[in-house]
């Protein structure tokens, strides 16, 4: 043990004796025996660290391991989302023509964003192609994404090194002091202490995989991992452009939906104002100024709280663009209702599946674990390693220091690694199997946001050409009732009655519009062409 424990420590050395010392040695000891047993002792020992001192590169190398892949591509490639959340209401009841009510979901990392600049004094009028480039710019979904490209391709260029010649420069000298009974060494006229001295210097030491498959394997699924993180780039745009897009269509929908309600305000209030002079001159009951008194009010609280709305969906979006905390903006121009036409479910689904980018992103990620499993394979097969070195070597970096050098190839066949290929190849074939299925989940989903798309474009089309027909009505009975009240034959409840249907059909109209607005940009997200097609689909 103890002899085993010194040629451990020796190896760590890299100590070379050299044939004078060891003359110099054994010429201490009387005995030609004694003589001849040290030399056969010390030629062992100086063999030992020659192993390491003059061909210091020869330390037998590690087996090279298949690169594992995660078994989900979802949650590398693709963190939170953003999504249009759908539901039905008013089915078959009350008096709302509006049968979808859509929302937009956006979750971390794209609900924030980096900071560009300090806030300013003014209102910043903001237009949806400017909110679009600073949300491509700075919202930190993208900027997460980009970053996770750049360490992929970190990761493709370390898995490629390993096929690539390494070329270095060692240099070292060591000076060792042996005390020779810790090995057994116990002869009279032997001595105990014995010092070597030794200086290596390889000015080039070059180390090349000649035949490696499992590398060359890992190579391809770093690759193929970085064409994902690519097409995942693209993907989190379209999610960006359906956040910033989805987002400022509320804010249009609800200012809209203020001015109406402003407007409610100012009927409400001539109508309590003319009930309040009726009821001054005798003409009307009590009941009448107080009914319409009360309108007047729940109409100004509508009016606050969308007002205050207004303002939570100002701050998110700002979170989502990157504005300055604290900037104020107006949101500019609107998008009025125009039909989408030109485009079929079959033409779109054509589009989605060469389109999509995060289909193409799956894809890729089952080709890089298609690579892995090659790799974990291939943990079974030969490989040959190469290594040369060139420099110089002796007792002292001096003159007396004379050139050395090595070469050599190292040829591996693994015979026995107690299971450890074989789970491998179970860990990359459950990954591959896995991502497949993700792959062919995900042709499902894009088969059905492009179909739910269309069902959305034609209902909400259906509902625009509704609400504006209810709106032409209401509009007109409300003011039919407000000359039979003026006229005196016709209390408030008619006239009250007649407001709360303006209200509800106003709020139809601007909710038709926008559900069908919102709903083209989902098809454009669906057929993976949100970032170049959103104004295209939206422009009157």
């Amino acid at each position: 043990m103890a002899g085993e424990a010194f040629r451990c420590a020796w190896k760590d050395r890299l100590l070379l004796p050299q044939t004078s010392e060891l003359c110099k040695i054994c010429r201490l000891v009387g005995s030609r025996s004694h003589q001849a047993i040290l030399w056969i002792m010390l030629s062992f020992l100086a063999t030992i660290c020659s192993l390491e001192g003059q061909s210091p590169s020869q330390a037998p190398s590690n087996p090279s391991a298949a690169s594992q892949v995660p078994l989900s591509g979802r949650t590398t490639l693709q963190p939170g989302t953003v999504s249009v959340n759908q539901s039905t209401t008013n089915t078959g009841g009350a008096n709302s023509a509006i049968v979808i009510n859509s929302s937009v979901n956006v979750q971390p990392p794209f609900s924030g964003s980096t900071s560009n600049g300090t806030k300013n004094g003014s209102v910043l009028p903001l237009t949806l192609e400017q909110a679009l480039n600073l949300g491509l710019k700075l919202n930190l979904g993208n900027i997460t994404q980009s970053e996770t490209l750049h360490q992929s391709e970190g990761q493709r260029l370390v898995a490629r090194s390993s096929l690539l010649p390494n070329l270095n420069t060692v240099v070292s000298e060591e000076v060792e002091q042996l005390n020779l009974a810790t090995v057994g060494v116990s002869f009279p006229g032997i001595p105990k202490i014995v010092q070597f001295n030794f200086f290596d210097a390889r000015a080039a030491r070059l180390t090349q995989a000649v035949f490696d498959f499992i590398r060359l394997q890992n190579l391809h699924s770093a690759s193929a991992n970085v064409k994902a993180a690519l097409e995942s780039v693209r993907n989190a745009r379209d999610l960006v452009v359906l956040a910033v897009g989805g987002s400022y269509l509320q804010l249009i929908a609800t200012e809209a939906r203020i001015g109406a309600a402003a407007a409610q305000v100012e009927t409400s209030r001539a109508v309590y104002q003319q009930a309040a002079d009726r009821l001054s001159a005798g003409l009307n009951a009590r009941i009448d100024a107080t009914r319409s008194q009360v309108q007047l009010q729940t109409d100004e609280e509508r009016l606050r709280a969308l007002r205050a709305d207004l303002d939570k969906q100002k701050l998110s979006l700002a979170r989502i663009i990157g504005l300055p905390r604290g900037q104020q903006f107006s949101v500019v121009g609107t998008f009025p209702y125009t039909a989408l036409s030109g485009l079929t479910v079959d033409s779109a689904l054509d589009r989605a599946y060469a389109s999509r980018a995060d289909l193409r992103a799956a894809a890729e990620g089952v080709r890089a674990a298609e690579a892995s499993v090659k790799a974990a394979r291939a943990e079974r097969l030969p490989y040959l390693n190469l290594t040369a070195d060139y420099g110089a070597a002796g007792l002292r970096p001096t003159a007396s220091a004379h050139g050395v050098y090595s070469v050599y190839g190292t040829l591996t066949i693994p015979l026995y690694e107690g299971g450890r290929v074989h789970g491998d190849i179970e860990q990359a074939e459950a990954a591959l199997r896995n991502r497949k299925a993700e792959e062919e989940d995900l042709r499902g989903q894009v088969d059905q946001d492009v179909r739910e798309a269309f069902i959305n474009l034609d209902e909400a089309a259906d509902q625009v050409e509704l609400a504006r027909s209810n709106q032409n009505l209401a509009h007109d009975t409300l003011t039919q009732a407000r000359d039979r009240f003026t006229a005196g034959i016709a209390d408030t409840v008619e006239l009250v009655q007649a407001e709360q249907t303006v209200v509800q059909a106003d709020n139809d109209f601007i909710s038709a519009i926008f559900e069908h607005n919102l709903a083209k940009i989902s098809l454009a997200r669906s057929i993976g062409a949100a970032e170049h097609s959103i104004l295209q689909f939206l422009k009157p």
